[in-house]
């Protein structure tokens, strides 16, 4: 499994977060975003809305009747309702659980960068989990490492 850590400086979460969502979608993949912060939460249901008007960002909140119908979904838990195999941990906390996912992404701004650093270090020797860093640059995300 892939593990992106992408270090968002220059924009808002919830703007970065909807620039990889529609490359998940455009891939026929599903995403599951993870935060237990309820602010944070309703900040990626607007932003899913708002950040990338030229898209359709169909997306709902977990505990719903539709759960398994959204393309994505935002939750509290690293659970899946909706088939997701991609998983974005949107409050910069890793879980073990999204080991599970095909790909997940690691947001953190600089504020995180030192717990990002620990978890980076931490899953060093993980089978099977591929690591990568991404940073913005010139308006694009870069692989660093």
């Amino acid at each position: 499994m892939k593990l992106g850590f992408y270090l968002v400086a220059d924009m808002p979460l919830e703007s970065a977060i909807a620039q990889i969502a529609v490359k998940v979608l455009e891939g026929g993949s599903r995403m599951l975003l993870v935060t237990q912060d309820a602010d944070l939460r309703a900040r990626l249901d607007k932003g899913l809305w708002t950040e990338q008007p030229q898209e359709f960002l169909a997306h709902g909140e977990a505990g719903g009747p539709h759960d398994a119908r959204q393309p994505i979904l935002i939750s509290e838990e690293c659970d899946a309702a909706n088939g997701a195999t991609f998983v974005g941990l949107a409050d910069g906390r890793w879980r073990d659980a999204a080991q599970d996912f095909e790909r997940a992404f690691l947001f953190f701004d600089e504020d995180g960068r030192d717990a990002a650093r620990k978890t980076w270090k931490a899953l060093e020797d993980r089978d099977g989990l591929e690591r990568e860093f991404f940073a913005r640059e010139d308006g694009r995300w870069v692989k660093k490492g």
